[in-house]
Parts: C-alpha cells; structure tokens; sequence
C-alpha cells in the first residue's frame, strides 16, 4: 500500500513567487491586498527573502 507524501515540501523560490511582492502588484486583487495590509499596520507586507 502506497505512503501519502507530505504536503508541505518547501521551496524559498516558490513560496516568493507565488506570495512575493512582485507577484502581488502585478495584479489588482493583490494590490489590494498589499494596501488592506497597510492599513491594518503590517510590519510585513509579503513573504521575505529570509524565510
């Protein structure tokens, strides 16, 4: 009988482009949400290189 795998195999290079800034500004959905983040006064707006 096969193993599920796990779900969560990270990868910093995915993780930027699919929650990066430039990712977020280059549509407007995400826009919005980098503004409703500022509003709320996020230290982060996005994911972080450092991650």
């Amino acid at each position: 009988m096969a193993k599920t795998k796990r779900t969560w195999n990270p990868k910093k290079k995915k993780r930027l482009r699919t929650h990066g800034f430039l990712k977020r500004m280059a549509s407007h959905d995400g826009r919005l949400v980098l503004k409703r983040r500022r509003n709320k006064g996020r230290k982060k707006l996005t994911v972080l290189k450092k991650v």
